[in-house]
């Protein structure tokens, strides 16, 4: 099993531009080592650290974010359970699923 920050490295490799329209947001990854993804102009793009201001951030220990990245854990039930914490724009949040091949980040 691969851990969280690797598999945020993968997410430009399983991003579906189509799917993701004219979508166009920040997303801050706070798991044990922060990291950040923009999508904008159909491309996704990883870095390291915090964003100067995320439309989203996300709090979720490491282990979790892959288990909900690969579809093992619901994202509904790791927010209702706590395991999840969203910051900013929730409607955002919720398009993630559906931009990224979790086929590929697994």
């Amino acid at each position: 099993m691969s851990d969280a920050n690797d598999m945020i490295r993968r997410m430009p490799g399983a991003f579906d531009p189509g799917a993701a329209g004219d979508l166009h947001m920040t997303v801050q990854y706070m798991t044990e080592q922060p990291m950040f993804v923009t999508i904008a102009a159909g491309e996704c793009r990883v870095h390291e650290g915090l964003a100067d201001a995320p439309d989203v951030t996300l709090r979720i220990r490491g282990d979790h974010l892959v288990k909900l990245m690969t579809g093992r854990m619901r994202g509904i039930t790791a927010f209702l359970t706590g395991r999840l914490k969203v910051e900013g724009n929730m409607m955002l949040a919720q398009k993630l699923q559906h931009v990224f091949d979790r086929e590929r980040l697994a």
